[in-house]
């Protein structure tokens, strides 16, 4: 019983509760407006309205212009406040029921605003803020400073105000001295004070200043520091019209060559340092040398094997053609997402030959060619096509466990990935002369380009560039090439930073174009890599695994055409 009693009176509280509200809301009459004091009075001012049914006023009007209430003082009067824009007009209030109009006009009276000279501090920084004293100052609408010699101010920012003070930012201006003037509505438009008479203030630029440089042919995307004062100012810097990386502090600035769209080769362009937000320039060079490399270089690249070791970064797969070295988690989605499509089905059974036809040349291409390095139990090491083998990718792994979830592949079943690459190592004994020349290059920095005039393909004699290539392999393995630079592998020990220069000429294969027979044939883009060092790490006490590589890579930017020869 007591249960139902509770529920009535909840009940009847609610009931009671939505009535009070129903009433609040909703105004039982329009307003009415009996006075207003004052008659007259500058933007900015309250005025008080007088009258009936005022609580419940959701909007104000002076003429058509609509004003801010200030205060609801009690049921009978409230204040509003002189928006700018108004002239005169009746007083309007609206509430739910309607609207109630005075019978007199307000008229509205335009003081003209005025800067206190003996108040104004003498100098300011650019951005920075200052007050302005002086009368009728919430009629401004805008402020502007113009520069001695100028007609045209800039605008700076009011950030606060009363009838007597104004806070606003100093914007840029052309030179130290700047006439301050006042924009406001004078009851028929917008005018501005006297610039002739205007009072004046020093503002101080920080005008960046450079130490001596001597810019040099430079490529993209490296990286020229420039010293100096002042050089935070610098908003940006632009090679011909095309923005630069920026890193800056009061004294240092380096910025970035940018791709921008010039040629390969080198392009004479203009390099400008602007400041003070965009409006001046300092010309840093009208005749600066941007070198865009005819070959892609990637340098000190660091990948790791599939050893599940503590200190694996899992980053295994490295694509000449992107510059990435790829997170292992990336491998199904962004590396190779064409295997995880075909599950094997193009596989052959032979290395670096899938069934033709099976892969379309569609997908095929949208797969950016990569390779990686695995460990093996004999102990070598071996450089691996994707497309070679059936059961290396399986082993690579997102984390340090053995579980298949966290294999590459989701599974321990056999997968081959899409790229088809071939790798010849070049041998520092060797007698021919093509393939000295080559690593001499390499090793002296000299690999300017990948072309068909440079690197000349002859199918039938199976050499490109002079150099043979019967001897391509989808695997360079440590214990039947000696790329290892001397180093034992017949025991396991880890070792550091392992130097060593041992050279690669790298075959990218179009869709099902490799042969044996015919290793010249079909080959989409050369490239070269350069191991520099190694450090050998032992995965479960059998093996290499747990490596970590360190190398340089020069990829053709351009599909080799047979044409050309």
């Amino acid at each position: 019983m007591k249960k139902y009693i509770l529920l009535l009176a909840a009940a009847a509280f609610m009931a009671a509760s939505c009535d009070r509200v129903y009433v609040d809301e909703v105004a039982p009459h329009e307003p009415v407006i009996t006075t207003f004091t004052p008659a007259s009075a500058p933007v900015g001012a309250e005025v008080t309205v007088s009258g009936e049914y005022l609580n419940e006023v959701t909007a104000a009007f002076i003429g058509d212009i609509k004003v801010d209430i200030v205060s609801k003082i009690s049921n009978t009067r409230l204040v509003i406040k002189v928006a700018s824009g108004v002239t005169s007009g009746v007083i309007k209030l609206v509430n739910a029921k309607g609207s109630g109009s005075s019978d007199k006009k307000f008229q509205c009276t335009f003081a003209v605003p005025e800067i206190a000279a003996s108040l104004l501090q003498e100098e300011a920084e650019m951005g920075e803020s200052i007050m302005l004293s002086g009368s009728h100052l919430l009629s401004v609408s805008k402020v502007f400073f113009t520069a001695e010699g100028y007609t045209e101010g800039h605008e700076g920012q009011i950030l606060n105000g009363s009838d007597e003070e104004l806070i606003v930012k100093v914007p840029y201006v052309e030179n130290e001295n700047a006439h301050i003037t006042l924009a406001y509505f004078d009851g028929s438009g917008d005018t501005t004070t006297d610039l002739a008479s205007a009072p004046a203030i020093r503002v101080i630029r920080y005008v960046p200043k450079f130490n001596e440089y001597t810019f040099e042919k430079t490529e993209v995307g490296r990286s020229i520091t420039l010293t100096g004062e002042y050089l935070n100012n610098v908003d940006r810097i632009t090679v011909n019209d095309w923005d630069a990386p920026l890193f800056k502090s009061a004294t240092e600035l380096t910025f970035s060559i940018p791709a921008g769209d010039f040629k390969d080769g080198e392009t004479t362009v203009e390099i400008k340092a602007w400041y003070f937000d965009n409006n001046e320039f300092i010309p840093l060079s009208d005749n600066f040398v941007v070198f865009v490399p005819f070959v892609k270089f990637w340098e000190n690249v660091r990948t790791w094997a599939q050893g599940r070791t503590e200190e694996n970064e899992f980053i295994s797969f490295f694509s000449p053609e992107t510059g990435i070295a790829y997170e292992n988690s990336k491998w199904r989605d962004i590396v190779d997402p064409i295997s995880m499509k075909y599950k094997n089905a193009q596989w052959s059974g032979t290395g670096n030959i899938p069934k033709p036809g099976v892969v379309s040349d569609e997908d095929y291409n949208s797969v950016a060619p990569y390779f990686f390095f695995a460990g093996n139990n004999d102990h070598s090491l071996a450089l691996n096509s994707p497309a070679n083998s059936q059961s290396q990718l399986r082993n690579f792994y997102t984390q340090n466990t053995g579980k298949d979830e966290f294999r590459v592949t989701q599974s321990s079943a056999n997968q081959t990935g899409t790229p088809i690459l071939c790798f010849r190592f070049l041998n520092p004994e060797t007698t021919i002369e093509a393939e000295k020349e080559l690593i001499n290059k390499v090793l002296e920095g000299r690999i300017e380009n990948i072309n068909e005039e440079l690197f000349p393909i002859d199918v039938d004699a199976s050499t490109i560039a002079g150099i043979g290539v019967s001897s391509f392999t989808g695997s360079a393995n440590s214990s039947s090439i000696d790329w290892l630079a001397g180093r034992k592998m017949d025991t396991l020990v880890a070792e550091k930073d392992y130097k060593l220069n041992s050279i690669f000429l790298i075959a990218y294969y179009s869709n099902n174009g490799y042969s044996k027979e015919t290793p010249a044939k079909n080959i989409k883009r050369l490239g070269i890599l350069r191991m520099k060092s190694i450090d050998f790490g032992i995965y479960n006490n059998t093996n290499y695994a747990g490596s970590c590589f360190t190398y340089d890579v020069y990829w053709q930017k351009y599909d080799y055409d047979y044409s050309k020869l």
